[in-house]
């Protein structure tokens, strides 16, 4: 079957990202039962699997495929329907399952780049550190560490704005792995300010959730998760979002 035509993004104003997270706790207020349960068992599926040799990269590479299922729970509370366990696993029953990897995959790939790019230039601040331990050679194998983790963190953000919106828009548009990127990459910087608002109001209830022994990721987890939902209706469907029901 042929890509069906992506919608195009619209530039937002920037109270839309605190407004994409108070969606994300209506969408939330729907079934919290279900939305709970569903995120409880995604995190054990993930605590386990990273266990396991090499779960780390099937985590990472199957990764968008568990998403795109929440897109899809979140698109049938949307609609007036239901969300259930079952919604987690959906997307692998899906004809894009493969386009859903690929994304993974390429999401796998620009990380390990990331880290390639980091280790090297952390790994020649090792030297000094193994045959000597002065000082002045912690102190420099610090600022050496310190960088590579700024240039991680720096590196990582075009590769998270290149997947933020790409599980749905495979899932939802049928768009290839690379033009869903593109796609989500270009939404992302037309909306650098909302993102810039939702990722303060984000850190900020994420400080708040951490405090009574991180039992507060168990509403937020799922409020962030249903946001990304809502900021992909917001940036690419507007007025042509799903009337629900």
């Amino acid at each position: 079957m042929e890509p069906a035509t992506a919608p195009q993004p619209r530039a937002l104003d920037a109270s839309r990202g605190g407004a994409w997270i108070a969606q994300g706790f209506e969408l939330f207020k729907k079934a919290p039962g279900p939305w709970i349960a569903t995120f409880l068992v995604w995190f054990v599926l993930y605590a386990v699997v990273s266990v396991i040799p090499g779960g780390g990269l099937l985590a990472t590479l199957f990764g968008e495929v568990l998403i795109a299922g929440w897109m899809l729970g979140c698109r049938s509370l949307d609609t007036g329907g239901e969300l259930k366990v079952e919604h987690l696993f959906a997307a692998f029953k899906s004809d894009q399952l493969s386009q859903l990897v690929i994304v993974g995959a390429i999401y796998l790939g620009g990380m390990f780049l990331v880290f390639l790019i980091a280790g090297v230039l952390a790994g020649g601040s090792l030297l000094p550190l193994i045959w000597g331990s002065s000082s002045a050679n912690l102190a420099q194998f610090g600022l050496s560490l310190l960088l590579a983790i700024l240039l991680v963190m720096a590196l990582m953000v075009p590769l998270l704005m290149a997947t933020w919106f790409a599980p749905a828009l495979v899932i939802f548009d049928r768009q290839p792995p690379v033009e869903a990127m593109k796609q989500s990459f270009a939404a992302c910087m037309h909306n650098v300010v909302p993102f810039l608002l939702y990722g303060v109001i984000g850190l900020c209830l994420a400080m708040l959730a951490a405090i009574p022994l991180g039992l507060g990721f168990i509403v937020l987890g799922p409020v962030l998760i249903a946001s990304i939902y809502t900021s992909y209706r917001d940036v690419f469907l507007g007025d042509r979002a799903p009337a629900g029901g």
